[in-house]
Order: structure tokens, then C-alpha cells, then sequence
């Protein structure tokens, strides 16, 4: 309870107030308290058509933009519970709006849709044998991530809140993404083309929440970190120009190859000796590694290629500075140039400090204040950022672990046998709906 502190109390108790009036608010509409009796209610009743719907998904997942398919069944959900609906959003995306009996403000709530370019080998009774091509080569397709629970479960909090619309004051805005995984090289999508595209626009989205399944934390359990709790993510190339030779005449050359591989030893160091890791934890991973065609060529050039990850701009900025005064100084050591490339791909998911506090009640009242965990630092990315960049958000992990699994035994996110507890569900559902409600409320 470190975080709520006496003024932070003192606001809670003014926006709740006592049991009675939580009950029932002036006017006559449903207070907070009956609303989330009414949510875990509805959310319960649901349950199996949540259920339903994620094993739809996750039988027939789809690539970053090309989710026409899923878009089709979250546009035909959507408007049968009578919202507005907008598709065709960053290609593929999908915008509904619900409309309290109330004004108020705009809550937004965010799913992501795309599955990975990989053949599942989990063994589930609905799993994927989804084929599409990736970047040109054949590739299987698998719900490798989750993103078919995210669509299952705002579904459900949209069924949930559509049911309690003459309470709410205020407007939801169901955000259903594409491409969160990322777009094909050099082209923009997912979440940053949704903002481009005016998703938090019109109307204006004052707030917006969204949960990430966690396949390594307990079911039942909400986790959550105020600040940086995602890190940033950056792709970088460095090519490296020499001059080819012979192999058996290395002197007549002027080796990328070596100079490479010297800059790769150098790029261990930006972290460990440049950055403040007592402040900020951070990661430069040289992932590709190309050059030469034959074993006795000294080919004239190398490209490196991988990923930098941050948890504050600051340090963001001191990474990229000082791979390009590494790569470009040991280069020009060995008589060599060397080309820096620094693409930026989704800055750090950054929780709002003042909404995480103020949200934490409701997270506590939803899953039980011992099942709310605050957590270190995670050095995945996601690209939900793109949306905290311009409205404060709270971005939360859901546990999909199974009661009694050792998590050592748990396979990874982005791997074939990647698969979560549907138990995880209704606590989703219940979770996305409380916080529209709470926010809206308050």
C-alpha cells in the first residue's frame, strides 16, 4: 500500500464516498460498487463466449495487416451490440465507440490482433495450422503471443459495459490493433499509424488502458509497474566498407570482417561501462551478422544488425550516440568506414504515474489487493507506447500460468509451444471493464 498516500486517499474517498453512496450515485444511476458487482456479474455469464471466441482466434490467426478476417469478427461483435463502428483503421484495424447515458469523459481500451510467423506445436485440440508467406518465404501462423486472448477479452468488456451503458458517463472507445509485432520493414503500421490516423481523436481520448496475458505469471494475478515497465526498442545496422582481397593476402586488404568483429566486442561495452545501470537497465543485442560469399575471399564489406532496449529516453539517447562513435571510431582505426543506421521502433511503455496510482484501487478491488504485484522492469517492448506518448495510460500483465505449473516449465512468448490458462479470462475481462468504469467514474 506504499503508493497511497494521504492526499491519494483523501481523493479516493471523495470519488467513492461511503458504502451507500457507492451504491447508488446522485441521479439516481448506479454507483461504482454496484457497477462492479454488475461487471464480475456479466463477466461471468459471458464466460464461455469469451472462451469461444479466443479458440476462433487462435485456430485462425493472422499476420501484422492482414487481419481481415478477425477484423471481420470484431466488426460484426461490435455492431451487434449496437456500437458505432469504424474499420479499415491502420489498414486492418477496428474502432468502436459506446456512448454512456452520461457525458463525461472518453476512456480508450486497447487490444492487439496479429499472430507470429511461426508453426505451432502446442498440441491444443483448436490449434493452428495457418500457412501465409513472411517477408517472402512460407512461414506457419500461431497465436504465439496472446493477442488472440487481448481481442477475446475487450470483446467481452465491450458486451459487459454495452449492458451497463445508461450508467456510465462518459465514452469507451474499444481500440482493436493491428501489427502490434511490427509492419514489414521500412513501412509504418500498428499502433503508431493508428495515432497517425487520428485513433485518439474524435472523439478525443482522455485516458486509455490495455493488459498484455503473461504466460510465466500465476493466473489470478494483475502485475503492474508505475513509470518505464516496457523498455523501448530500436533496430540498428552498421555496415563496415573495407577493401576485398585474396584470403591468402590478408595485407592487401582492408579486412570488414576483423574490423567487424571487433565492433562487436565494443558494443558489450556501452552497457556495461556507459550506462547507469544502478538507474536504468539496458540491452544492445547484435542479432545478424553478414559478409563474404566464399571461404578464401576477403569480401569488402560486412553488415551487423540488432536491437537496442532502454527504459528512459535519456538512456535511449546515450546508447545510440555511443554505438555510432563506437562503430565509426574502430572503423576508421582499421582504415575502414563504417555506416550507423539507427531505426526507431516503439519508444518505452511508460505507465502514468498519477493514473497508476489512482487506478490501483480498482486493480486491487477486481483481482484482491494480494494478487496485484508490482514488478521490475520487463525488456520486451510493446508498441501500446505509442499511444502513452500522447494521453496517460496504464499498460498491465494478466497471469495465464496454470495453478501448480513450475514456471520454469512455462514456454516462452514468441515460441511454438506458447499457450496460457483460459481461466485467465474473466479476471480480463473483469479488469478492462472496471478501469473504463472507474476512470469514467471518478
Amino acid at each position: 500500500m506504499k503508493h497511497l498516500f494521504p492526499s491519494f486517499l483523501a481523493a479516493l474517498g471523495l470519488a467513492l464516498g461511503t458504502p451507500a453512496a457507492r451504491a447508488q450515485a446522485p441521479g439516481g444511476a448506479a454507483g461504482p460498487a454496484a457497477l462492479h458487482a454488475r461487471i464480475a456479474q456479466l463477466a461471468t455469464a459471458g464466460q464461455a463466449q469469451v472462451v469461444a471466441w479466443r479458440r476462433d482466434l487462435h485456430q485462425h490467426p493472422e499476420l501484422g495487416n492482414e487481419e481481415t478476417r478477425t477484423a471481420a469478427l470484431i466488426a460484426a461483435q461490435l455492431k451487434r451490440l449496437g456500437l458505432e463502428v469504424k474499420t479499415g483503421v491502420a489498414r486492418t484495424g477496428v474502432v468502436g465507440i459506446l456512448k454512456g447515458g452520461r457525458p463525461g469523459r472518453v476512456v480508450a481500451l486497447r487490444a492487439d490482433m496479429d499472430g507470429l510467423p511461426l508453426t505451432e506445436a502446442t498440441g491444443l485440440p483448436f490449434a493452428s495450422t495457418a500457412k501465409s508467406t513472411y517477408l517472402g518465404q512460407p512461414v506457419g501462423v500461431m497465436h504465439a503471443c496472446g493477442h488472440d486472448t487481448h481481442v477475446a477479452m475487450l470483446l467481452g468488456a465491450a458486451e459487459v459495459l454495452s449492458k451497463l451503458k445508461a450508467d456510465l458517463p462518459g465514452t469507451v472507445k474499444f481500440i482493436f490493433q493491428p501489427a502490434e509485432e511490427g509492419s514489414v520493414p521500412g513501412t509504418v503500421g500498428g499502433a503508431k499509424l493508428m495515432v497517425q490516423e487520428g485513433v485518439l481523436e474524435n472523439p478525443k481520448v482522455d485516458a486509455i488502458f490495455g493488459l498484455h496475458i503473461w504466460a510465466s505469471a500465476p493466473v489470478g494475478q494483475l502485475q503492474y509497474r508505475p513509470r518505464g515497465q516496457m523498455a523501448s526498442s530500436d533496430r540498428f545496422s552498421i555496415k563496415v566498407v573495407g577493401r576485398g582481397a585474396h584470403g591468402a593476402k590478408p595485407w592487401s586488404s582492408i579486412d570488414p570482417v576483423v574490423t567487424a568483429a571487433e565492433i562487436i566486442t565494443a558494443l558489450q561495452t556501452i552497457v556495461s561501462r556507459q550506462v547507469d545501470l544502478t538507474q536504468d537497465a539496458a540491452v544492445v543485442t547484435v542479432g545478424t551478422v553478414q559478409a563474404g560469399v566464399r571461404y578464401n575471399i576477403i569480401p569488402p564489406d560486412a553488415t551487423l544488425s540488432g536491437t537496442i532496449r532502454a527504459l528512459s529516453p535519456e538512456t535511449q539517447q546515450r546508447i545510440w550516440a555511443a554505438i555510432k562513435r563506437t562503430a565509426t571510431g574502430i572503423a576508421a582505426a582499421n582504415g575502414a568506414t563504417a555506416e550507423v543506421s539507427i531505426e526507431p521502433y516503439v519508444p518505452v511503455t511508460f505507465n502514468d504515474p498519477a493514473l497508476t496510482a489512482r487506478m490501483l484501487p480498482t486493480l486491487q478491488a477486481t483481482a484482491g489487493t494480494q494478487n496485484v504485484v508490482e514488478i521490475k522492469a520487463v525488456m520486451g517492448a510493446e508498441d501500446f507506447a505509442c499511444y502513452q506518448e500522447k494521453v496517460p495510460g496504464l499498460f498491465v500483465f494478466l497471469g495465464g500460468m496454470a495453478p501448480g505449473t513450475d514456471p520454469a516449465t512455462v514456454a516462452d512468448h514468441h515460441t511454438a509451444g506458447f499457450r496460457v490458462d483460459e481461466g485467465a479470462l474473466p479476471l480480463g475481462v473483469r479488469t478492462l471493464a472496471a478501469l473504463a468504469v472507474d476512470y469514467l467514474a471518478r
